[in-house]
């Protein structure tokens, strides 16, 4: 069984199933071990990881951990009352008009991001006449209907990671910074941000920075001065701004001082910078790296929701979740019906009964006539389907994304 303890709580002996915090908090990124040194343990306590979950069926339990059901069941209950309406939005395209101009926006700004992290890899500076373009475009997308490019950033390919993730951080804080209210400059600047704040990785040898086993520490500590090492870069950038720079150096940090590079805590840490710090780890955990299996965005927007307290702003953290939905389009959901559908577009009034185009019978394990289902109208008229869970595309052996991208 599985069961949640404080850090505070484990001992050797105690098989570890999962970390209460992203993998880039701490140097085991393959999490799943039996803990038997007592210098694991430390190196655990010395992450600042809060809680863990074991596996009580392959290791020692203790009487007062909860179980995992019980937990995520809490927790389900917390995030459906929280995001139940949201705001409504302005008059935008619809996501089938948007795609095809997102989908040219988002190949150009990926040959832009890998042209330049290959001339800081050779010690050139970055310009900003490289940037800014991409910044721009990216803005005019997202302004017109954000869901468009923010289903196509789910869709990478492992072995262009460091690229494709700067591409949808910068999407992600575009979108997030618009829902919060911020435009002109502030707006520019936030996306300038989420395009570079991982420089600093051109630095990392390639071997650390795809090793799929577990890191040593002296490779942790190394993973871990990017920010800095980007900082540094940046700041030989003409015309840089002061937010572009937060952003690179304290996306790691977190409220309780946990982060990395300053251990920077609580109002320390600006606005900006707890924007890309949510950003930064939804897009890492829902994809597919070298040393992990991306998981649902569903699934990752909860547990980022269990682990707020100590590392996100949790306000922020639920305005991040209205922007994107509970269920993202480009998300895998499976409904009552048995019928497995891709979001293909968020209803502004109910985050939970967002359209669909479902594709896929659970029941017969086999692919159906694809349909358009708009979940909030048959709510709206009784009886109607609904989401019963999001799924991962490699359970059923479907790809949601030929679906999405439908013309």
């Amino acid at each position: 069984m599985l069961k949640k303890i404080p850090v505070a709580r484990l001992r050797p002996g105690m098989f570890i199933h999962e970390f209460c915090g992203d993998w880039m908090s701490h140097p085991f990124w393959r999490s799943r071990f039996l803990l038997e040194a007592e210098a694991d343990l430390r190196r655990i306590v010395e992450s600042g990881i809060a809680h863990v979950y074991i596996d009580t069926g392959r290791g020692l339990d203790d009487q007062d951990a909860v179980p995992a059901v019980e937990v995520q069941a809490a927790l389900e209950d917390e995030i459906r009352a929280a995001m139940a309406t949201a705001d409504d939005a302005p008059v935008r395209a619809s996501v089938q008009e948007e795609m095809q101009r997102a989908r040219k926006v988002h190949d150009q700004a990926h040959k832009v991001v890998r042209s330049m992290m290959s001339d800081v890899r050779l010690g050139r500076a970055v310009s900003l006449d490289d940037a800014e373009p991409v910044v721009e475009a990216i803005t005019g997308s997202v302004l017109r209907n954000g869901g468009a490019l923010m289903g196509l950033i789910g869709i990478k390919n492992k072995d262009d990671y460091t690229f494709l993730h700067s591409v949808s951080v910068c999407t992600l804080m575009i979108a997030f910074g618009r829902s919060l209210g911020l435009e002109g400059d502030a707006l520019r600047q936030g996306g300038i941000g989420g395009l570079l704040h991982d420089i600093g990785k051109m630095k990392v040898p390639d071997a650390v920075l795809n090793k799929p086993g577990r890191l040593t520490e002296e490779e942790f500590e190394l993973i871990k001065r990017h920010p800095g090492d980007g900082h540094a870069v940046l700041m030989q950038t003409e015309g840089i701004g002061p937010v572009p720079l937060d952003i690179t150096r304290h996306h790691h940090e977190r409220l309780d001082g946990s982060g990395y590079p300053d251990r920077l805590a609580g109002e320390a840490i600006s606005t900006m910078a707890r924007m890309a710090a949510i950003v930064d780890v939804y897009d890492a955990i829902t994809a597919d790296r070298c040393y992990h299996k991306g998981m649902p965005a569903a699934e990752a927007l909860r547990k980022m929701w269990e682990w707020s307290a100590a590392h996100f702003d949790q306000k922020l953290l639920q305005a991040f979740m209205r922007c994107v939905g509970i269920y993202p389009v480009g998300s895998l959901v499976r409904l009552e019906s048995g019928r497995l559908g891709v979001v293909i577009e968020q209803n502004e009034s109910n985050l939970l009964t967002p359209r669909l185009r479902v594709f896929f019978s659970a029941r017969s394990n086999g692919y159906i006539k694809p349909e358009v289902v708009d979940l909030g109208r048959r709510m709206g008229h009784g009886g109607g389907d609904r989401i019963v869970s999001a799924e991962a595309p490699e359970r059923w052996g479907v790809d949601p994304g030929r679906f999405l991208l439908v013309a």
